[in-house]
């Protein structure tokens, strides 16, 4: 399913789901901020290692997936409830002209994936013509 992304600033980090209905339980929750020089995303992912996740732009989209794997016992135990998700999953950010790409940041650290989103210096789009 293709769908058009908006390139507005206000809607820097809006998910893409379609319609205005996001879906009740997200694949992974992230905390969005900004301050002077950068944006950041905190994104909760328990039980991973750094090398279960991966950071992929393309075409001005962040997309973080993680993948999670069945974990299997020898015993076999019988389960009541399973809640812990296995399998892949991922939340893809619309970055826009705003940030710079080439300076962008990501730690990992105690289930919590932490990227830094360095604002790009404003890009002048107007040029003075030198009359002769």
């Amino acid at each position: 399913m293709l769908l058009k992304l908006s390139k507005d600033p206000l809607n820097l980090f809006d998910d893409i789901w379609p319609g205005a209905q996001m879906p009740s339980a997200p694949a992974f929750r992230v905390d969005i901020s900004e301050d002077a020089t950068a944006f950041h995303i905190d994104a909760e992912l328990p039980g991973l290692t750094k090398e279960q996740i991966s950071l992929v732009i393309e075409d001005d989209m962040l997309t973080i997936k993680a993948e999670r794997t069945q974990e299997t016992e020898e015993g076999k135990k019988d389960y009541h409830r399973v809640e812990r998700m296995s399998g892949s999953f991922s939340r893809s950010f619309n970055l826009g002209e705003v940030i710079d790409q080439n300076t962008i940041q990501a730690d990992f650290e105690n289930g919590i994936l932490r990227i830094i989103l360095p604002k790009a210096a404003p890009v002048k789009k107007t040029k003075e013509i030198v009359i002769r």
